[in-house]
């Protein structure tokens, strides 16, 4: 536990060391002063970095590049047959880890060049609220190496620390590396939560004890909620008849197979939010090109980015379609119910009262497509809480992010996780657990 602190400790300190040539100060003045302006792409990867990328650290890119590495080669694992072949074999598993390593760098030499060229022209960037420069140094394209370098170095060395933390720490260690900077930003939560309620001298405030109250309230439904939905699973019970495999004879018995109801996690969030940031930006461009020569559409392209604005009634609806799109788009690359059937059959094992091969694969298929729709409108509407809390009710943005979203989800999933690797470890050990008999209710 100390050495994953420590470690951690070392994640939030590449997080604040701004990179040379660059006056991270005042970016990060001018994102405080506009704290309040909702979400966004820019506001979502801030989210996920602990606010390195409005320091213009080092770790501004963050752990995020291996992530993204990482689906990448899960979802060409699901589409390519080669790769599909190799994660079966013996030592496949590592050769897959090898590649996402590779594609890690070559990503963040892309991301890290891109984001050197915004901090060179904030205005386009940030918005036009943004005054001043940023970069400090005559030589741009000196600037533009350096700062690429550095940000894909500060990238690889949080991989190689999520590693040590799943090696040598409590495990889980590329999880744990966006917890800390999702928490990060609990204490800018809690001033702009004090300040809603006890504003400065000659401010009304806008909220009472009863809003308080019932604060708590939401954010304890919530919480509970998530926990409820992400350990979730519907049984599927599997009848094992008994085999003989050369002079051995494996008896048969009864177990079952576990179907998460979230089964795509919160991909499926972080994939629509990330898509529906680019069409407001779109129209608007084009909305200003052509102003002058095409007054009509220019006036369509503004009516239309209006309408996706983030927190607009269109811009939540189609949040919710591309939730519910995505999350059978998860389950149906990840979920290989035919390989399912087939290693059933092969295994001697059979669901009761239906037939091994095409009969089970389709049963499980059903299954699976019902228990997915439960789960992709509980993640629909925890995804639209923050928006709902932000726009239509007046919460600040960086409260409203803690009663939902994607900090909630990924918080609660990997503070679930790591307490039962930490309770796997005591009882190696011999020790009792948490507590007195061994087992936290509703977990085992």
């Amino acid at each position: 536990i100390l050495f994953t602190v420590l470690v951690l400790a070392v994640c939030r300190l590449v997080a604040l060391i701004p990179i040379p040539g660059l006056d991270g100060a005042a970016l990060a003045s001018f994102f405080e002063r506009n704290a309040n302006q909702g979400g966004g792409l820019l506001g979502m990867y801030s989210l996920f970095t602990g606010g390195a990328m409005e320091r213009c650290a080092i770790g501004s890119l963050g752990i995020m590049p291996y992530i993204s590495a990482t689906i990448i080669i899960q979802l060409m694992s699901a589409v390519i047959p080669q790769l599909s072949k190799l994660v079966r074999e013996e030592g496949g598993r590592v050769k897959i880890i090898q590649y996402g390593r590779y594609l890690t760098v070559l990503l963040c030499l892309g991301q890290g060049f891109v984001m050197s060229l915004g901090w060179e022209n904030p205005e386009k960037v940030f918005g036009q609220g943004f005054a001043g420069n940023l970069v400090l140094v005559e030589n741009l394209w000196w600037y533009r190496i350096q700062t690429t370098l550095l940000l894909t170095t500060g990238t690889m060395l949080l991989m190689w620390l999520g590693e040590q933390i799943s090696e040598r720490g409590i495990g889980n260690g590329a999880s744990l590396v966006i917890t800390i900077g999702i928490v990060s930003r609990l204490p800018q939560a809690l001033v702009a939560l004090w300040l809603m309620f006890f504003p400065p001298k000659g401010v009304q405030a806008s909220f009472n004890l009863f809003h308080g109250v019932a604060l708590v309230l939401l954010l304890v439904g919530v919480v509970a909620a998530v926990i409820a939905v992400t350990q979730a699973q519907r049984k599927i019970p599997v009848q094992y008849a008994q085999r003989a495999v050369g002079r051995k004879v494996y008896a048969g018995g009864t177990s079952f197979m576990p179907l998460r109801v979230n089964y795509s996690g919160v991909m499926p969030i972080i994939f629509a939010q990330a898509i529906l940031m680019f069409p407001e930006k779109i129209f608007f461009t084009l909305a200003r090109v052509t102003e002058k020569g095409m007054a009509g559409f220019s006036h369509v392209c503004e009516a239309v980015a209006v309408a996706l604005q983030h927190g607009s009634l269109m811009y939540v609806a189609l949040e919710a379609l591309m939730i519910l799109f995505f999350s059978y788009f998860w389950v149906a690359t990840q979920f290989n119910e035919i390989q399912i059937a087939d290693d059933l059959k092969k295994y001697g094992g059979y669901i009761p009262g239906v037939r091994p091969g095409q009969a089970t694969s389709d049963f499980l298929h059903r299954a699976m497509s019902r228990i997915t729709l439960a789960g992709a409108l509980f993640l629909a509407a925890i995804a639209i809480i923050p928006t709902v809390m932000f726009k239509w009710v007046g919460i600040p943005f960086e409260v409203g992010q803690f009663f939902g979203g994607t900090s909630m989800l990924i918080t609660v999933g990997v503070m679930l996780d790591t307490t039962r690797q930490m309770e796997s470890h005591l009882l190696m050990r011999h020790y009792d657990g948490f507590l007195k008999k061994g087992r936290l209710k509703g977990r085992f």
